[in-house]
């Protein structure tokens, strides 16, 4: 049996479907989203929670729920908060596993591990020393760490798995923004921002590497980097969005220093660092290590997002 935390969030709900011929365990936090024959454990991910009940008979577990987000600056309180879910939460969670016999533990764990940004064509590695910058890299670093030394200890096999930017039908945030504004076929002004290069991973990608490492043998104890292995500048996301909607495009070549003006005066300095920013991975070590390829390509995952997100825009009129 499979123990999926977050079953009912964006990849969970994904996962979930993609497993759901075996037998399952589902945390969430609120009520179930989906109807099956599946268990389930209502339950937050922090230092006090048992979650014995849904751990029973399971021998993986699929560590996807996270904190990832608390509106307002940073500070040492938000830090602990993404601490006591992300770092204590996942560690209590993983100590009960090992008490409850679980052989694997997935953590879907963050990029933000590795850092922010890289320069174009040096990508992020595995292997490299992490270097998060923000309270969630640094909870979801602290985590790894902590996993790797409860492995040491118990025998417990741990997989750490460290998303790029996820998309996919039915996803939200930054990317779905966008893509509502490419929607509009209105001039846009990313022309210009040609030579940055980020690395995205489709949710069938994702989930498709996940499903490899719950039975896979040189999946223990190892860190994967994951993307579509096709990384795209801004400009070239936007022409691929319009591709994929169908949408006539024009991108105006606004100089990047505008970029960086607006940004500083309206405070969204760190939207204007992702727009002009390069953020790679290289997959080699998890392409070799597993025999895996991305099964998905970027432009079928983006054409399956924009038809999920035309067939949600008719479905909402």
């Amino acid at each position: 049996m499979i123990f999926i935390t977050g079953s009912n969030g964006f990849l969970g709900r994904q996962l979930t479907n993609r497993l759901n011929g075996r037998k399952l365990s589902l945390l969430t936090r609120g009520a179930p989203k989906i109807s099956s024959g599946h268990r389930f454990l209502q339950s937050e991910i922090d230092s006090l929670s048992d979650f014995t009940s849904g751990l029973k008979d399971c021998d993986t577990v699929i560590h996807c729920a996270a904190r990832v987000h608390i509106m307002g600056k940073e500070s040492s309180e938000s830090l602990n908060a993404y601490r006591e879910v992300n770092t204590v939460g996942t560690l209590n969670l993983a100590k009960q596993s090992v008490e409850a016999g679980v052989k694997r533990f997935i953590f879907i764990s963050s990029i933000k591990v590795n850092g922010e940004t890289t320069e174009p064509n040096k990508p992020f590695k595995y292997s490299d020393e992490r270097s998060p910058s923000d309270s969630y890299g640094i909870s979801k670093s602290e985590a790894e760490e902590q996993l790797m030394i409860l492995a040491e200890k118990t025998g417990l096999e741990v997989v750490v798995i460290r998303p790029t930017l996820i998309y996919g039908p039915g996803v939200k945030a930054n990317f779905a923004s966008l893509m509502s504004l490419v929607s509009k076929g209105i001039p846009l002004p990313f022309g210009s921002i040609t030579d940055n290069k980020r690395s995205l991973v489709s949710v069938n990608n994702l989930v498709d590497l996940v499903v490899t490492c719950i039975d896979h043998p040189k999946a223990a104890n190892q860190v994967f980097l994951v993307s579509d292995d096709d990384d795209v500048s801004t400009s070239q996301i936007v022409h691929q969005m319009a591709k994929s909607l169908g949408n006539t495009e024009l991108q105006l070549p606004i100089p990047r220093w505008c970029f960086r003006f607006f940004g500083k005066v309206l405070g969204k300095q760190d939207v204007v660092d992702r727009l002009l920013g390069s953020l790679q991975v290289d997959i080699t070590h998890t392409k070799e290590t597993l025999n895996w390829q991305p099964p998905q390509s970027l432009e079928d995952g983006f054409k399956e997002t924009a038809q999920a997100f035309l067939q949600s825009r008719i479905s909402n009129q």
